[in-house]
């Protein structure tokens, strides 16, 4: 794939970059290069690869996924400007 310069202006607008007519083919070829680069990374062959969450293998803390109340209601609210009846209670807002 190959990036023209319409392509890459539409690209720095979308960016909100702002990038004069003259930086356009600069621009234009440095895409082109990290697209080359992306296809030279398409070529490697990564069969039985297993994917990695670190550069050093660990292996990541597990809980157990339990729902829990938490059963601090009380706590929550001591911080609220105005609770009523369990609740936050906020100010109208909408006529």
């Amino acid at each position: 794939m190959s990036i023209d310069l319409e392509t890459a202006a539409r690209v720095a607008k979308l960016a909100r970059i702002k990038v004069e007519d003259d930086a356009l083919p600069a621009l234009a070829d440095e895409f082109n290069t990290i697209l080359g680069f992306i296809e030279q990374l398409n070529e490697v062959d990564v069969d039985g690869v297993e994917p990695m969450v670190s550069v050093t293998p660990m292996r990541l803390a597990r809980r157990q996924d339990g729902v829990t109340d938490g059963n601090q209601q009380d706590k929550v609210l001591a911080n609220a400007p105005d609770a009523r009846e369990g609740f936050f209670a906020v100010p109208k807002v909408v006529e």
